[in-house]
């Protein structure tokens, strides 16, 4: 696979079940070893240490909702390793609930992040990714099954980041997601099918070849630009 994405940009990883979208993610966070190739992050190919700088946002099936801990504990795991001994327990109160709010999520820092809501908490979990200000964010799947007003909400949050200068890659099967806010789109099917502009890569012949078809929201898009 060959690409770059740049600060303020955001990239739609894009393929079908088990086409290797989690496993790139999984990669850039040094999770598994790159056999082969190149990969740096920040100019850097000292992944370990770029890692520090990477925000990541899980899967909701791979986060268990009755761990008992709170909406500002969970956020405030993002920065567990970043603050020094001499920086006040307010300082973290002060950023975890920056955070929260960049999310609209503050007033719910009280609350057993169990009894929140499949969309809530994965606001909740990008505030927990964004609370250490990192330079890129990776999220897996961050649309599946939320409610309009939770998937606005998300929406609004990565405009807003990629405002600030964070590049971000976002893996999805919501081509309506890569066309509202990605402006690049890497296209796989165990193998890179296409990268580059959005417009450019979600094209008939390139989804017919990574989806052995044409999908309905890819034709819909295809639709919409003719």
């Amino acid at each position: 696979m060959t690409g770059a994405v740049m600060p303020g940009e955001a990239l739609a990883l894009i393929g079908p079940n088990g086409s290797g979208k989690t496993t790139l993610l999984r990669g850039i966070l040094s999770l598994i070893t790159v056999s082969e190739g190149n990969l740096k992050l920040l100019g850097s190919d000292d992944l370990k240490t770029a890692r520090q700088l990477i925000g990541y946002v899980p899967q909701l099936a791979d986060i268990d909702p009755t761990f008992p801990v709170t909406v500002r504990t969970v956020v405030e795991m993002g920065i567990y390793n970043q603050l020094r001994w001499w920086q006040s327990a307010r300082t973290k109160r002060q950023k975890v609930m920056e955070a929260l709010e960049r999310v609209g999520m503050a007033d719910r820092a009280g609350l057993r992040f169990g009894t929140l809501s499949g969309g809530q908490q994965q606001r909740v979990l990008l505030a927990r990714a964004t609370v250490g200000n990192p330079h890129i964010l990776l999220l897996d799947e961050p649309f599946n099954g939320l409610d309009q007003p939770n998937r606005q909400a998300l929406l609004e949050a990565i405009e807003n980041l990629k405002a600030a200068g964070v590049a971000i890659i976002v893996s999805t099967h919501d081509m309506d997601l890569a066309h509202a806010v990605c402006e690049k789109v890497l296209l796989v099917a165990g193998e890179q099918i296409a990268f580059g502009p959005r417009d450019k890569t979600l094209t008939e012949p390139n989804l017919r070849k990574a989806f052995g078809g044409l999908p309905d929201q890819g034709a819909n898009l295809i639709a919409k630009s003719e």
